[in-house]
């Protein structure tokens, strides 16, 4: 019973990194080639798998795409929930966390494009997890406002993202602002809308 066990768990575990090494790979091909060099003969080559065993763990090359995009916005979430954490007020937290926003999109810009449909031909990839960033969000700002009504905390989020993302996107599709200028639009943006926020509560 116990070796049938083992057995059981050993092939789970091997499943597992199997479907990691699948993932990483695609990652690899997509930071050396971009979006548009990933297919899954590649991620088939550069594991030495045959095909048709990529085809076991993933149906195409969309599923892998999505995948990518859960683990991005679970990465991102966990970075938010830190620069709340670390902050002394809501506005702080407010703060940091945009900042932090914009830190992730340069530190890891290929996931942000597919998170955030930035230069991508396929259609922007739904998955449950995108509601995580959204959600701290939306309750930080509504605790900077006294918790107004759900649409005008909507709106509030939409401000910042608007212009926050327009500036990253900016950045990732032409050849970018120089360091100053796009630290000076972002702090200038992101205190502008929080002032904004405390007048209207």
């Amino acid at each position: 019973m116990q070796d049938t066990m083992a057995s059981k768990d050993r092939i789970l575990r091997q499943k597992e990194e199997t479907r990691c090494n699948i993932l990483n790979a695609a990652y690899d091909i997509v930071k050396e080639e971009g979006w548009l060099g990933l297919n899954m003969r590649k991620i088939a080559d550069r594991i030495e798998y045959t095909a048709p065993i990529i085809y076991e763990y993933f149906s195409n090359k969309d599923a892998i795409l999505n995948e990518l995009t859960k683990k991005g916005f679970l990465e991102l979430t966990q970075k938010l929930k830190i620069a709340k954490e670390n902050s002394a007020s809501a506005e702080e937290g407010l703060e940091a966390m945009w900042l932090a926003f914009w830190d992730y999109a340069f530190s890891d810009k290929e996931l942000y494009q597919v998170m955030f449909g930035v230069e991508m031909t396929c259609c922007l990839m739904q998955c449950a997890e995108a509601e995580n960033p959204y959600r701290l969000f939306t309750d930080t700002i509504s605790e900077v406002m006294g918790n107004p009504a759900h649409e005008i905390v909507k709106q509030k989020y939409f401000t910042f993202f608007s212009i926050i993302h327009g500036l990253i996107s900016i950045n990732i599709i032409g050849n970018g602002l120089p360091v100053e200028m796009n630290t000076q639009i972002l702090r200038d943006a992101i205190s502008g809308i929080i002032h904004s926020l405390k007048v209207a509560a």
